[in-house]
């Protein structure tokens, strides 16, 4: 009876220890299991597409400019005024809010224009047929006739001039095939310069839902718009004259500027007013002082003269406190590279853009700037190829980078060539 007592003791003391076992095993496994679902949720983690830093810095930046109180407020829904050059901002009230922009939308209409014009797509003196479309748009226009031809400059002078919105959809047909198309085209190039305020719908600004843009975003496209000389002229042209109508009947149609700040308004060479109800009265305008280059824009201004007065004291604001210093001259020379196994053996490292610095009115000299070329540039080396990189600080800041290229081409020397020069060398 004791042997059996016995027998029965250890099987129970065996069976809980297999049982105590079991458990351990099951918080075992439990632990592990949650290691690896950690593991697996953090390497997913990884592996997911991350924001690019670079634009939320930038966000953040734009909302900390945001919050600085501006030195005085404007009458206008939204308002800045940037350098020209860098497109350093030196104002802003309500930069970023989206607002209807009327006729100031000809900006980006005009520029992809010019951009066909620079990529060879298009000409300048191309003529192009005014569609039944383009003819039968309202407000402002040149009253062409279906089917009548105009060269592109002529578009643009009378888009410029007198704000032709049937100008505009007969070029945006000529460079696109349908306003539609060019359209698309608009909103890729604000996508591409940076204008996450804007969304537009034709070409004009006439009104129509979804069409806005921001102040901020109107002075990028105006600054783009401005690296090409040719509009400057129309800008700054008070009056002239374009024939219209169809052969037989035409007739001298004047174009008047509609930006009377380039007469009243000491420097001002551009750029354009737009006006509709639900917009109020907006203004993108160029002035130029000397070196120094400032864009101001007023959206949803009250009345005519209050938008140029508001626009004015900008401008008044920017030259009276800061000032251009030219730090280098397109095309200029910055270095010359000796380039041994190359034909021939010297090129020169030259700017490809004006470079300027924008600082407070007595600050120039805290500009200075330093010259890196690249070590190792491969052969053969073509005109405009980057070479270097030229930076700009201000006292110990680096405030911009830009690229410094090669002014001609450069071949690889031949073996005998290469033999020649070892041997003059030694003699």
């Amino acid at each position: 009876m004791k042997l059996r007592k016995k027998a029965k003791e250890v099987k129970a003391a065996e069976a809980k220890e297999r049982r105590l076992s079991a458990s351990w095993k099951k918080i075992l496994v439990t632990v592990l299991g949650c290691a690896v679902i950690l593991c697996a949720f953090i390497g997913i983690g990884k592996n997911l597409p991350k924001q690019d830093p670079i634009e939320l810095e930038t966000v953040t930046d734009e909302i900390a400019d945001e919050d600085k109180e501006a030195p005085f407020e404007v009458a206008a829904k939204g308002a800045v005024l940037i350098d020209a050059d860098t497109g350093k901002v030196l104002f802003q009230q309500n930069a970023h809010e989206e607002l209807p922009l009327a006729s100031v939308t000809k900006v980006m209409t005009m520029l992809l224009v010019m951009d066909a014009v620079d990529s060879g797509k298009i000409s300048l003196d191309d003529e192009v047929t005014i569609s039944e479309r383009a003819a039968s748009m309202g407000g402002s226009q040149m009253y062409m006739e279906f089917g009548e031809t105009h060269t592109v400059k002529e578009l643009l002078k009378g888009v410029a001039m007198a704000s032709a919105n049937d100008g505009c959809v007969a070029l945006s047909e000529y460079v696109a095939g349908s306003e539609e198309i060019f359209v698309e085209r608009m909103n890729k190039k604000a996508k591409d310069l940076g204008m996450r305020d804007t969304h537009f719908v034709n070409t004009n600004g006439l009104p129509v839902a979804e069409h806005y843009s921001s102040a901020y975003d109107i002075s990028i496209m105006s600054k783009e718009l401005y690296k090409y000389e040719e509009v400057r002229e129309w800008f700054t042209t008070w009056q002239d004259t374009i024939t219209v109508g169809l052969p037989g009947k035409e007739k001298e149609f004047g174009l008047t500027n509609t930006n009377k700040l380039i007469k009243q308004y000491q420097g001002c060479d551009g750029i354009k007013t737009g006006f509709t109800s639900d917009a109020g009265y907006c203004l993108s305008a160029s002035a130029t002082r000397g070196d120094t280059h400032l864009i101001a824009v007023a959206l949803g201004c009250e009345t005519s003269p209050i938008r140029n007065a508001e626009v004015s004291k900008l401008l008044d604001y920017g030259f009276a406190n800061y000032e251009t210093h030219v730090v280098a001259e397109k095309g200029q020379v910055m270095e010359e590279l000796q380039i041994e196994k190359g034909t021939p053996q010297k090129i020169k490292a030259v700017t490809n853009e004006r470079i300027t610095a924008l600082v407070e009115k007595g600050r120039a000299e805290s500009i200075n700037s330093k010259v890196k070329i690249d070590k190792k540039v491969p052969l053969p080396i073509v005109k405009g190829d980057e070479i270097g990189k030229l930076t700009v600080y201000q006292d110990d800041e680096e405030i911009a980078e830009y690229v410094l290229v090669a002014d001609g081409d450069v071949n690889k020397a031949s073996f005998t060539q290469l033999v020649s020069r070892f041997f003059k060398k030694l003699f």
